[in-house]
């Protein structure tokens, strides 16, 4: 899926914002939430999640993750950081 695709699929399942998001370089943060759904889609680089003390996941380019809202979890960027679309509700 491309990021026109995704952008669409986003706004048909009534993702209202949609921005993009880029992360530094081995970049971390540390536990915490956001008070929305996210549902992302990799363009550059990478990010591992680890959410609700669950095993650390890798997304890299192409692939899409998903957070439900108030979801705790930590981002780690990989050594290229990281750039993703985003759609937030």
């Amino acid at each position: 899926m491309d990021q026109n695709e995704f952008e669409a699929a986003l706004r048909r399942d009534g993702f209202g914002e949609i921005v993009i998001v880029e992360r530094p370089p081995n970049g971390h943060l540390d536990v915490h939430t956001h008070p929305f759904e996210a549902r992302a889609l990799i363009l550059a680089g990478e990010i591992r999640l680890q959410c609700d003390g669950e095993e650390e996941r890798s997304f890299k380019v192409g692939e899409i993750f998903h957070l439900a809202p108030a979801q705790p979890h930590t981002e780690t960027y990989g050594p290229d950081g990281v750039r993703y679309v985003v759609g937030r509700r």
